[in-house]
């Protein structure tokens, strides 16, 4: 394990850094801590998942072809111990399909090398921010769906339904404008803040993500050639 703080206390919360590739994984330190994060980084899945238990990071970015484990076995069984840090996957693969199982397992990001780490510290704070929390404390209701703002928990007739930091923010948004419809950029500038760095398949994935973990009882509807609305079914 190997930390990097600066000369003054980091202000930002710890990332934890699982990446195998040492050239990579100092890039990342050195932005990272440049923008006021604190900085782990492992170099194995074993040693991550550890990590991860011993130092309840803020976010954890985390690669997915590492040796021992690889990164979506990592992000699988955090989400099943029900530990919901977020969670950026950075990988060499390009293909859809592994993006998709990347945020199936729960990761709340995804991005392809090569890539800019200014772009991943972007990514970083903007999962924080989903992350944080909400600053008003009412509860949004749309039929057998409910959604705490102040707790970030939402639930289905009473029972609880585990979301991830990106799933609940896109939830929230359509809850909060109940029967508007938005397009998949409008949803990507509102929700992600940062439109112009991912592809709209990104929404399309994370509104298949909710409303499986919701059911029947889930609020959104696909609007053909336009986007999603939030309307009780």
């Amino acid at each position: 394990m190997t930390g990097t703080r600066g000369a003054d206390a980091p202000t930002r919360g710890l990332v934890l850094v699982v990446e195998d590739e040492a050239a990579i994984a100092d890039v990342l330190r050195l932005y990272l801590t440049r923008d006021g994060f604190q900085v782990v980084v492992e170099h194995t899945g074993p040693a991550g998942l550890e990590a991860v238990r011993r130092l309840r990071p803020a976010a954890i970015v985390l690669d997915v072809g590492l040796p021992g484990m690889d990164g979506t076995e990592v992000c699988r069984r955090l989400r099943s111990d029900g530990d919901w840090t977020p969670i950026l996957f950075c990988t060499a693969r390009d293909d859809e399909i592994d993006r998709i199982l990347g945020l199936e397992m729960g990761a709340d990001d995804y991005i392809t090398k090569p890539f800019s780490p200014r772009e991943v510290v972007a990514r970083v704070r903007v999962a924080l921010r989903h992350a944080g929390p909400a600053t008003v404390g009412d509860t949004l209701t749309i039929g057998q769906v409910s959604l705490d703002r102040s707790s970030r928990r939402v639930s289905v007739n009473g029972e609880s339904v585990d979301l991830t930091a990106t799933e609940f923010d896109l939830l929230e948004y359509l809850m909060a404008h109940p029967s508007r419809v938005f397009s998949r950029e409008q949803l990507l500038s509102e929700v992600w803040g940062y439109a112009a760095m991912v592809g709209t398949r990104t929404v399309d994935v994370h509104v298949a993500q909710v409303r499986a973990k919701l059911g029947d009882a889930s609020p959104i509807r696909t609007v053909r050639g336009v986007g999603y609305a939030a309307e009780a079914t």
